[in-house]
């Protein structure tokens, strides 16, 4: 983490490369989770065969959060982009948290127009100072016939916030321009990462200050 110019939330004692440690050592324990060991058994997928690395990233505090399916998954239309957009860190998205997010699509020959299909209803965020975050990398998240994703944990250095969240005097909802520019900018970046690899991609990503930060990308189950 030194060696790469990884930027360090706080100072760098022994008690803060404690919790550095506890964190990945936490995303390891997660692939027995009883999530991800009965769905393995599930498929019949040798749970000794799956393998688990840890990545290390910086946290940025996000406005929003979103997950994109350049792949339609309710109708395999491959002309139109699906993506959900939640308020905070994406935890809440991707996690066993109520509610449901902001969903849109979008036709990839025309990034401008996205059209919302369904409002959010999530009652909470979770927002967190700059820090780093230990997110799972495991074989079992690409296996063709299993898709792993959102089994595995990814522990943040420090302890997110959990708020309130009021959608209704959010810019995201009552404000049209704001919406059709944010929205637009996450269809255009998986349109990007799609033409990239060639082929259909999963991916997560956070919107800060209007800039969208991709986090990361697996090919589309």
């Amino acid at each position: 983490m030194l060696t790469s110019g990884m930027p360090w939330p706080g100072d760098e004692g022994e008690q803060r490369w404690e919790q550095a440690w506890t964190a990945i050592k936490k995303v390891w324990a997660s692939k027995w989770n009883e999530r991800a060991y009965f769905s393995t058994r599930k498929v019949k997928l040798d749970h000794d065969y799956l393998c688990m690395a840890v990545l290390v990233q910086e946290v940025i505090n996000a406005d929003y959060a979103f997950v994109i399916h350049t792949t339609n998954p309710s109708s395999g239309d491959t002309s139109e982009i699906y993506a959900e957009v939640v308020k905070g860190l994406g935890e809440t998205l991707v996690g066993a948290y109520p509610g449901r997010a902001l969903s849109f699509v979008c036709k990839k020959n025309n990034l401008n127009s996205p059209q919302v299909l369904g409002y959010p209803s999530k009652p909470i965020g979770l927002f967190i100072r700059r820090s780093i975050i230990f997110r799972s990398d495991s074989n079992g998240e690409d296996l063709e016939g299993y898709a792993g994703a959102g089994l595995y944990d990814s522990v943040p250095m420090d302890k997110e916030e959990k708020v309130v969240v009021d959608y209704s005097s959010d810019r995201l909802i009552n404000d049209g321009k704001f919406q059709q520019a944010i929205l637009s900018s996450i269809a255009g970046a998986g349109n990007a990462i799609e033409e990239l690899y060639g082929s259909p991609q999963d991916i997560e990503g956070v919107i800060r200050d209007g800039k969208v930060y991709v986090v990361q990308t697996r090919p589309q189950m």
